[in-house]
């Protein structure tokens, strides 16, 4: 198939997933246009023969405070489907991607090209901005208005419909992830460099807005690196750095806490921890979460959202309410002091994740495209 997938170039959740995705898909022999105003940033450094970009590129007028982004996309998705031969769009995270693809396929229609349109929700834009009135409307007519929707946890789904006059049927396909790349690997040698004398490292990882509550993640480590030797490896960036390192200054030993900002090689770190926090107060899927467990690294989590669909109570690590400090800080070093519930917990993570592998996944997508193409609804 010709698919052209639209996505935000950037390392968030949506666009990692929908550019791994389309890597994925151009392994298998099915021809990827990336669609979107720079290249991704997991696309850089990657060649293969079946990966297009096609950049949307923004003129400057004095008549325009914002350039109409939108109604560029849009018209670079009718040019990229006439010469590309495009069988589907497939838009990644509802606004402005879903809107556009959906004016881009009215203006095919005039000429007698169908281009079916596929949206997938991936979390903030439905719980957060899609939510905002300025948005809503128009995120819910551009929905119902798609030949097929997919989100990526059960949670996303429940929310989609409980905010949202939703008609159209929405399938859930998770996350994945590329086995191939995040993975346990030999890194004793950097371990040894971090921890020069066999402290535990813990390991968080996000872009540091507020609804990741990455001081939860300090006031955990804090606590628990008074009864046990510990590291604390922060990666990411965001607006709650500047009161992150405020913060630690202030309660901890900044000697045992690392901002690392981000981090293209995520998988070298995950390689090295021991446990993954992650106390967020909203999560979709909780991809991060995912990768950890890949590099068979237990997550002490929330339970918010679609987390508890990846994380096993229990037996992946544990689960606790959003803002449960003590908790959260209780069972990590249940973990931390325990070497055989330790090694126990990594293997049962790394079994669990295999489940999202992306062989898995892949035919899912493969499959919902040939559903939307051959339903009579979108003809």
């Amino acid at each position: 198939m010709n698919i052209g997938i639209v996505c935000y170039p950037t390392f968030g959740g949506s666009g990692v997933v929908a550019t791994e995705l389309g890597k994925g898909l151009a392994q298998k022999g099915h021809k990827v246009h990336f669609i979107t105003y720079k290249e991704p940033a997991r696309l850089l450094d990657t060649f293969n023969e079946n990966i297009f970009f096609h950049e949307v590129s923004l003129n400057d007028y004095p008549l325009f405070d914002y350039a109409p982004y939108e109604t560029a996309l849009a018209s670079k998705l009718v040019d990229v489907a006439l010469h590309a031969d495009l069988d589907i769009f497939h838009v990644h995270y509802a606004i402005p991607h879903a809107s556009a693809a959906y004016m881009a396929r009215q203006i095919l229609l005039q000429r007698g090209i169908n281009v079916p349109v596929i949206t997938t929700l991936h979390g903030t834009d439905i719980t957060l901005v899609g939510r905002d009135t300025t948005y809503e409307p128009v995120v819910t007519y551009s929905i119902n208005q798609s030949c097929g929707v997919t989100a990526v946890s059960e949670s996303l789904k429940a929310d989609t419909f409980a905010h949202f006059d939703i008609k159209n049927e929405i399938e859930v396909i998770p996350n994945f992830i590329d086995f191939s790349r995040f993975k346990k690997t030999n890194k004793d040698h950097f371990k040894k460099a971090i921890a020069p004398n066999g402290e535990k490292i813990i390991v968080h990882t996000s872009n540091f807005r507020k609804v990741k509550r990455v001081e939860d993640v300090i006031h955990v480590f804090c606590s628990l690196s008074k009864e046990i030797p510990a590291k604390l490896l922060l990666i990411g960036d965001g607006p709650e750095r500047q009161n992150a390192e405020k913060l630690v200054r202030n309660i901890c030993s900044s000697i045992d806490v690392r901002f690392l900002g981000k981090q293209e090689a995520v998988e070298e770190l995950l390689a090295i921890a021991d446990v993954f926090l992650l106390p967020s107060e909203s999560e979709s899927f909780g991809l991060a979460a995912l990768e950890a467990m890949a590099c068979e690294v237990p997550v002490v989590s929330s339970n918010a959202g679609g987390i508890p669909e990846v994380n096993i109570d229990g037996v992946t690590g544990y689960l606790l309410d959003v803002g449960d400090i003590k908790g959260m800080a209780e069972k990590t070093l249940s973990l931390l002091k325990d070497e055989n519930k330790l090694a126990q917990f990594k293997k049962n993570a790394y079994a669990q994740a295999q489940k999202f592998d992306i062989s898995n996944i892949l035919p899912q997508y493969e499959a919902f495209y040939h559903k939307i193409k051959d339903d009579r609804m979108c003809k």
